[in-house]
């Protein structure tokens, strides 16, 4: 088995059409929601993503077959005024768990994040995702609480029409 981890050019072809049928496999996953990106997100994400700055996707191949992603953004922390990286999207394929490819992907972020002289790397989990919960917390991940028992933080929106 011969794993691959490489960083996205949102240029290359090959590389646009195994991050979206990686992240409409994530999608279509109960854990992703249960309903399949948008023909206009299909057609037009790449090219968005390339736009956006501090935009960067690692993806990760099993024997040349995509097998998992990590799309990521860069913020900013203004309490510790550096960047940081959002992971806003990561997910493995259901044929390749187990693989401790979700550790290899973090590894490559993290390896990122200090490149760049971030802060922290965040993301979010839905309460429900323990198995998602634990890769992330082997990896050194937890929630975010303030001390003295202020609170946990959580994550809310608001979608926009």
């Amino acid at each position: 088995m011969a794993i691959e981890l490489t960083i996205a050019d949102y240029h290359n072809p090959k590389h646009g059409d195994d991050l979206i049928t990686l992240l409409r496999a994530y999608a279509n996953d109960v854990m992703g929601g249960g309903d399949d990106l948008s023909t206009y997100a299909q057609q037009h994400l790449i090219a968005a993503l390339a736009q956006q700055p501090g935009a960067f996707t690692v993806l990760a191949y099993v024997d040349g077959k995509p097998a998992g992603l990590a799309n990521c953004f860069t913020g900013f922390s203004t309490f510790a005024c550096k960047p940081l990286i959002n992971i806003h999207d990561f997910a493995v394929m259901p044929e390749f768990r187990g693989r401790q490819l979700s550790q290899l992907l973090l590894d490559e972020v993290e390896r990122i994040a200090r490149q760049q002289g971030c802060c922290k790397v965040t993301l979010e989990v839905l309460q429900g995702n323990t198995v998602a919960q634990n890769a992330y917390r082997k990896h050194g991940f937890e929630g975010y609480e303030l001390p003295g028992g202020r609170g946990h933080a959580l994550f809310w929106e608001k979608k926009l029409a």
